[in-house]
């Protein structure tokens, strides 16, 4: 993308907002935009977060500052909640919000009923990797995209050369191991979903590495899925130049000093690179955004996969910055050479490899230098003994070695709470200001906000009178219109046109500026204007469909080796999906469903990125029954060679679960793009289920009945990390071909871990799922096909499961019996699961 004559003013700086004080702190420090959340819809519910009837207030004091408000509507909405979710958008649309922030295609097509010119941002929660992704959300008219935090500094520039359309990157704070928008973790154990702004943080849990079923002791390494903190500070030229026009920064739990801290060190590189100045940020500036909150600094993906600078393993929680190991023991602290500056009344803690202990920490009490007591500040190398606070740190419990690590900067804080808490205006704005005269007339005055792009013009209330001593000047007028401390407002430019030497009470001239500032700071907050249209939410819902029958009923196999799909054949099944690790697996998948007479559909990988369509091309190639579809590039792309070759026979194209269908708009959205049937959400239980099947086409649906929950699904490879010596899929020596791992969880359940043909990981849970209770729900509400999938099961289980759900189908059996039987012939057990009421 060509980055020539592009200016600061058109590259924007993202800040988080929990409270009105890290808003503040945004501002304050440089932000161009905040994006907040209010109570319901985002995916923050553990933020303070803001009302509803906030909104007004919020986007008039950003609006004052000529910064940008952009709401987070970054959850899956279920079918109930779309009335509540049009209230709020309408709120948005009528106090001026510049842009909401969304996951669900239900909501974006709800948002394009009501408004087609507010503005839509598509979340990160889209999972949106490659330009093909951006292209299927142009029919929508979205402003701009939130990329994945997997993809790469080439891939997005690749994206943006290609797809045209402004992108959002992460470049600070937390990453998500999972691909966001596609972890079920939390949904799965406890039932708080990442969708539905609930993540219970499973990723940041301890866990045993098992291959082959056998544990593989790893010394402390115990947080497998647990990612260092994103810092591309270091990098921004290299954003800028690839085309990114927005730099986000993650941290709407974190506090106003994070927030002040982060956003004044972006703006400054930000401010560098526009200046010419191609310095990189001082090892203080670096030290001090450890301070606030890191779990070890990365670029994430934004160099490319490296698996083992990207989870280190050896804690889950923000240390701060590193200052060295103790040396020595003492009878009141220890001895230790330090690697940053340390002084009284600094935090700190002593990491002996173990955080699921109990750790030593607490507040400096001292500090000494060959034995004398030091004021000031310890600096960096020195050999010092640090003296924690007498109640603080058992040191009997210390071990020369351990880590110790500074967690807090009480005078860091304090410097960065000044930058908010203050009375002063966090920012000001250039005026320009015109005045013309002539004795006998009112004074005239032009005043112009600059940034805003307003023009007042004032009078005087008397007119001019001929100057017998100190006729008015410019000297005179820049000091009187220059009073503009305590407002927005700095004056720039001053063009004084009199003619004759007159002149006019110096009251005047002050109530002139006072009037002029008052109009044009009324100006800064007003919204802007959006088209609003008053919509029927449920007005295009579906007439209830007839109840399927159940000799018309089917059941679909999802099997991921050969052996399953034979099986599967052998029991009758008439539809096999085939999701198997390598695709060169394939071919023998057809040929023996095509051998059986029976039908085969291929699955897509859940992600696609930026020059991975020959993976499609060789799917298409082969010629299957049906698309088992798992994401919006892979989707456009099938969409695209239908509309090029008409002529010729296509596949149907199936949904899957991971396109995050959770309302009747969502469903609608798909069936209109072009899917053929669509597989709704894992993230609904039966309620959300039988309340969205009332509203749609269920005739177009297929419902996962049985199956192993897909829990984390990962750029990040377990197998590279911790089984190889290598750092990415070039040099790891691929022992995913040769061996199984799984995570033990700390009760006990080892989670499979498998790849994909991009190296992908996907955790799926321990324990199968069934929704055999609600099958006859389910046919009631008419929905024809009914999906089992299969991770690791022989052959034998296959037909177990099999024969089970054909009966229950049949009418044979109940679905309780289903579950009680699975259940006791599976020692695990199985779970009924998310759609559990």
């Amino acid at each position: 993308m060509n980055t020539q004559g592009i200016t600061r003013r058109d590259v924007e700086l993202l800040a988080p907002a929990g409270d009105w004080d890290c808003m503040r702190a945004a501002v304050a420090n440089g932000a161009d935009a905040v994006f907040f959340g209010v109570e319901k819809f985002n995916a923050r519910a553990r933020a303070n977060n803001f009302r509803m009837d906030e909104l007004p207030e919020i986007m008039g004091f950003l609006h004052s500052y000529g910064v940008k408000g952009f709401l987070t509507f970054n959850i899956l909405v279920f079918e109930n909640e779309l009335e509540d979710a049009r209230e709020l958008i309408d709120a948005c649309v009528v106090a001026g919000v510049d842009a909401v922030i969304v996951q669900d295609l239900g909501l974006v097509k709800m948002i394009r009923e009501i408004s087609p010119d507010f503005p839509i941002h598509g979340s990160t929660q889209m999972t949106i990797t490659s330009p093909e992704a951006v292209e299927f959300t142009k029919p929508f008219n979205m402003e701009r995209v939130v990329l994945g935090r997997e993809n790469n500094l080439k891939q997005i520039r690749k994206i943006g050369d290609q797809a045209k359309l402004p992108m959002e990157v992460f470049v600070h704070g937390a990453l998500c191991v999972s691909y966001s928008g596609q972890c079920l973790t939390s949904e799965m154990w406890g039932g708080r979903s990442a969708n539905r702004g609930e993540c219970a943080q499973a990723c940041r849990l301890p866990y045993d590495l098992m291959v082959d079923g056998e544990h593989k002791p790893m010394g402390d390494i115990a947080y497998l899925l647990s990612p260092k903190d994103l810092a591309a500070i270091d990098i921004m030229p290299e954003l800028i130049e690839a085309g990114v026009t927005s730099f986000k920064i993650e941290g709407r739990l974190k506090t106003p000093e994070y927030v002040a801290n982060v956003v004044s060190k972006y703006n400054a590189a930000i401010n560098r690179y526009f200046d010419g100045d191609d310095a990189k940020p001082s090892e203080e500036e670096v030290r001090e955004l450890q301070q606030s909150f890191s779990r070890g600094l990365t670029h994430g993906f934004l160099d490319g996969t490296n698996n083992k600078q990207l989870v280190e393993g050896t804690f889950p929680k923000s240390r701060g910055v590193y200052l060295g190991r103790v040396e020595q023991i003492l009878r009141d602290g220890v001895v230790c050479r330090i690697e940053a500056p340390l002084k009284r009344g600094d935090g700190i803690v002593f990491d002996a490899g173990d955080p699921t202990k109990k750790e030593e920490g607490g507040r400096v009490y001292d500090v000494r230098r060959k034995g004398v007591k030091l004021e000031g500040e310890a600096g960096q190398g020195w050999v010092i003994d640090i003296v924690p606070g007498r109640n603080d740190v058992d040191l009997r419990r210390l071990h020369v070695g351990d880590r110790i690590w500074k967690t807090n900067d009480p005078a860091l804080d304090r410097r960065l709470r000044q930058t908010y808490e203050t009375d002063k205006p966090y920012r000001v704005f250039p005026l320009t200001v015109k005045v013309m005269g002539n004795p006998g007339q009112p004074l005239v005055s032009i005043w112009t906000d600059t940034d805003k792009g307003t023009t007042v013009r004032v009078e005087s209330e008397m007119e001019l009178e001929i100057a017998k001593k100190r006729p008015l000047g410019y000297e005179i007028l820049e000091e009187q219109f220059g009073r503009l401390g305590g407002t927005v407002y700095q004056l720039e430019e001053l063009d004084v046109q009199l003619h004759g030497d007159v002149i006019v009470p110096m009251r005047e001239l002050n109530a002139m500026r006072r009037r002029a500032v008052d109009e044009l700071s009324g100006e800064r907050p007003k919204p802007p204007v959006y088209v609003q249209r008053d919509i029927a939410v449920y007005g295009d819902s579906k007439q209830p469909a007839q109840p399927m029958e159940r000799s018309e009923a089917r059941i679909t196999a999802l099997c991921r080796s050969l052996p399953q799909v034979e099986a599967a054949l052998e029991a009758g099944v008439g539809m096999i999906y085939a999701d198997f690790e390598f695709i060169k697996q394939f071919p023998a998948a057809v040929a023996a469903v095509r051998a059986a007479g029976k039908q085969i559909a291929l699955a897509t990988p859940r992600i696609h990125m930026p020059g991975e369509n020959g993976y499609h091309a060789n799917i298409l190639r082969l010629a299957p029954d049906a698309v088992l579809v798992r994401n919006t590039g892979a989707l456009y792309y099938y969409l695209r060679h239908r509309q090029e070759n008409p002529d010729q026979n296509h596949p149907e194209l199936i949904g899957d679960f991971s396109l995050n269908v959770a309302n009747h708009k969502a469903v609608d959205l798909f069936l209109e793009a072009g899917l053929d049937r669509v597989t709704p959400s894992y993230d609904l239980n039966i309620q959300q289920m039988v309340d969205l099947l009332g509203r749609s086409q269920t005739d177009k649906l297929e419902i996962v009945i049985h199956q192993h929950m897909p829990m984390f699904h990962t750029e990040h490879c377990v197998y590279c990390t911790f089984m190889s010596e290598g750092t990415d899929f070039t040099n790891c020596g691929r022992p995913c071909e040769e061996q199984r791992a799984s995570l033990r969880d700390r009760i006990g359940m080892s989670h499979p871990v498998r790849v994909d043909e991009g190296c992908r990981n996907t955790v799926y849970n321990a324990i199968e799922q069934s929704g055999a209770e609600y099958l006859n729900e389910f046919l009631s509400a008419g929905v024809p096909s009914y999906r089992i999938e299969f991770l690791e099961e022989t052959p034998e289980q296959v037909h177990e499961v099999l024969d089970l759900y054909t009966r229950a189908l049949n009418g044979q059996i109940s679905g309780s019996e289903v579950w009680r039987k699975l259940k006791a012939t599976n020692q695990l057990g199985v779970t009924r699961g998310q759609l559990v009421k």
